[in-house]
């Protein structure tokens, strides 16, 4: 891997990122796949029309269902589902964790009950690791424990000890993967995860300890999970300079499109979320005036696209009368049309990011987008 900063504003950075499965430019939104798809029946023909530079799916679903070694047989993830760019892997530990009723937790590693079948699986940072190395993902993410943001700081802390000793596994486990002659990447790379709920003093701790690993690239996670924005932006704030500058960085499951701003205002370079395909398959839509309603009654005579000047499949081609119709009448053409146009807003909202920090203008754009979306849905 080759990353290299390109243009800075402030705390903001756009980077060159080279990887064996192509080139990314963040600060990047990767589009959310779970289980190898964007919900909406959305294609990968589709995320190479609307701008997608990385898709995101999800280890332990991937995992429960169809299974990675059924996938390794088909040569990976991305000969699966025929895709030709870069995939990042989560490592299932949000998952897991959100299993709260069914999962025990060892140090070990942890036992719980799937969410389709109840079958018993125990799935440990080894375990992580060797199904994202089957799945030949691009990019792997260090299976750690994602506690509520809003836990005491007892339970945080053994908490954060615990994913610091799975992460030195996951790295072990990851450098003996890749010397495998069967592995599907033999040059996939790791990206380590900073917990800590909403305690800087954790967070910062911890960000120390796991920049002396020298990992590919590094995560915040456990934030979007209960906390407000405010208490994000002031994770972020104290974070991110404990991260290596000349390492990626990725917020975990963020976000609205302010958040991404917000977050890119702080030094991030990766971004998920699945709001633009699941509001897009609820009728509500992103533009840069706010979010829409397609639903609203308001829009059964509009002959205007959703957005004007948009380039996205649903806009070039048809009226907020018709979406609102097909939505209306519970037609999936209505879902994915929404959902595509959302994917590309996003992707796009990023390339305007991208553009602002290399041309120095960032702060104005930041500035200018904050106050055309912050005049609500309509």
């Amino acid at each position: 891997m080759k990353y290299e900063i390109v243009a800075e504003n402030g705390k903001a950075k756009s980077a060159h990122m080279e990887t064996v499965h192509g080139t990314i430019e963040t600060p990047v939104f990767m589009n959310v796949g779970t289980v190898g798809a964007i919900k909406g029946a959305v294609s990968t023909a589709d995320l190479k029309e609307i701008g997608c530079q990385v898709e995101l799916s999800n280890t332990y679903h991937l995992h429960v269902r169809t299974g990675d070694k059924l996938i390794k047989e088909f040569g990976g993830l991305r000969e699966f589902m025929h895709w030709d760019r870069p995939v990042l892997t989560d490592s299932g530990g949000f998952q897991v964790f959100s299993l709260a009723s069914l999962r025990k937790i060892k140090e070990e590693g942890v036992s719980f009950n799937s969410h389709i079948d109840g079958h018993r699986i125990f799935m440990g940072p080894e375990e992580s690791m060797q199904i994202q190395s089957n799945l030949g993902s691009t990019i792997a993410m260090a299976f750690d424990e994602c506690p509520p943001a809003l836990a005491d700081r007892k339970y945080i802390e053994k908490s954060v000890a615990r994913t610091e000793r799975w992460l030195m596994r996951c790295k072990t486990e990851m450098t003996r993967l890749n010397e495998q002659p069967d592995t599907v990447n033999k040059e996939q790379l790791l990206f380590g995860i900073n917990q800590g709920g909403i305690l800087n003093d954790v967070r910062t701790a911890n960000a120390d300890r796991i920049s002396e690993l020298d990992l590919d690239g590094y995560a915040v996670g456990g934030l979007a999970v209960g906390e407000t924005h405010e208490q994000m932006y002031d994770v972020l704030d104290a974070v991110v300079p404990h991260l290596p500058k000349n390492k990626p960085t990725y917020l975990m499951g963020v976000g609205t499109p302010l958040n991404i701003i917000e977050g890119v205002a702080r030094g991030i370079d990766f971004f998920d979320c699945v709001y633009p395909s699941r509001n897009g398959r609820h009728g509500h839509v992103y533009t840069k005036m706010g979010k829409l309603n397609m639903f609203n009654k308001k829009y059964e005579l509009d002959h205007k696209p959703i957005e004007e000047g948009c380039q996205c499949p649903a806009c070039r081609d048809f009226s907020r009368a018709y979406i609102r119709h097909l939505l209306k009448a519970g037609e999936m053409l209505g879902m994915r049309l929404c959902t595509l146009h959302n994917l590309y807003f996003y992707n796009h909202l990023m390339e305007d990011i991208r553009a602002s920090i290399r041309e120095g203008r960032f702060e104005q754009f930041r500035k200018e987008m904050t106050e055309s979306m912050t005049q609500g849905s309509v």
